[in-house]
Parts: C-alpha cells; structure tokens; sequence
C-alpha cells in the first residue's frame, strides 16, 4: 500500500525569492529610477509575495539600495583569498555601484536628504553598516589566519577604511573611482600589517 510523504513543515526557503525580490527592484531601479520603486512594485515583478518582502526589507527605501548592490557576488558567495584581494574587491562594489547614473542620482539625493528620512536611513542601514560588517569579517578572518594583527580599536579601523569612501561620495570634491578604491585598500593594509608590500 502506498504511503503518503508527509509535506515538511515551516515557511519554505526565501534566498530564491529574495534574489528575485532584488532582480525586480534592480530593474526597476535602473530603468526608472529610486522614486519608481514601490514594495507593490516588486511584488508585481518579482512574483515574491509583499510578505515576503517585507520579512527582507523594512520598506521600499532599503530594497532600492540593496538593488544598487545587486550584480556584484555577496562576500558569502566568494572564494576567500588575502584580506588586500577581498578588500579590494569589495570597496571597489561600492564604488562601481555608484559610479552608475542611478548611483549619482542616489548619491546627489542623499546629500540633500533629511539625515532622519527613510532614504538615509536605508542608505546607512543598508550601504554604511553593512559594508562595515562585511570589512569586519574580512578583518577578522584575517587576524585568525595571521595574516595581520587585530587591530587595537576594530571600530577606528573599520571608520578609517569606509568613511573616505561615503565623504567622496557625498561632498564630490574629488572622484569616487576604481583608483581611489586600489589606493584606499592599499593604504588600510599598510596600516593593519606594517610589513605589507602592495
């Protein structure tokens, strides 16, 4: 007698539909710009319910900034090589995100947004301290493999690598580009290893 296969239990796995969720917002991000993206939106895309959405993202803010980072691998998708290798890989997402015509408008937004509204929020939630938790691993890990020292004070380090980028980025006076970013990688690993050649 045949038996049934009782069906697992609990919500099914989101990382399909929050990679669709976030290829629906890109699309939409790049082909009308941050105010076109609603959460309705990118349901209506995407195919991922709002529910579903909303369990990724707070609002449709944050979905946008995450969508400008789409294109480039999550440090959880990489091989790990030399903290100069993914460090430099890294900075130079951020910097190539906005480097794009959408990532100029965003970036001349926030430099007239309200330091409380939901678009700045996203942008630090979302770009700011999340890249600095993604360096913080890549410190780390590189501490474990003695690679470097830990670093005395991680939080002045990790302000050190990243700030430059965001001051640039917001103020302009000088270009945000692959060779700031080299520069930048090269000179936070001077100061992490001392004895480091780049």
């Amino acid at each position: 007698m045949s038996q049934d296969i009782p069906k697992p239990r609990g919500r099914p796995p989101s990382k399909i539909a929050r990679r669709k969720a976030l290829a629906a917002a890109y699309d939409i991000l790049m082909a009308d710009g941050f105010g076109r993206i609603s959460i309705d939106a990118v349901a209506a895309r995407s195919g991922v319910s709002k529910p579903t959405i909303y369990r990724n993202w707070a609002n449709a803010s944050e979905i946008a900034m995450a969508a400008l980072m789409e294109g480039h691998p999550d440090l959880a998708d990489r091989q790990h090589g030399s903290l100069h290798h993914e460090l430099n890989r890294q900075i130079k997402d951020i910097v190539q995100a906005f480097a794009t015509t959408r990532g100029r408008q965003i970036a001349l937004a926030l430099a007239a947004a309200d330091p409380d509204s939901e678009m700045t929020r996203a942008f630090r939630n979302r770009i700011v301290l999340s890249g600095r938790e993604a360096g913080r691993q890549l410190l780390e890990e590189a501490a474990l493999r003695g690679e470097i020292q830990e670093p005395s004070d991680i939080e002045v380090m990790l302000d050190m690598i990243y700030a430059p980028i965001f001051y640039r980025l917001l103020v302009g006076h000088l270009p945000l580009d692959t060779g700031f970013a080299e520069a930048l990688v090269a000179k936070a690993v001077a100061i992490l290893n001392p004895g480091t050649t780049t």
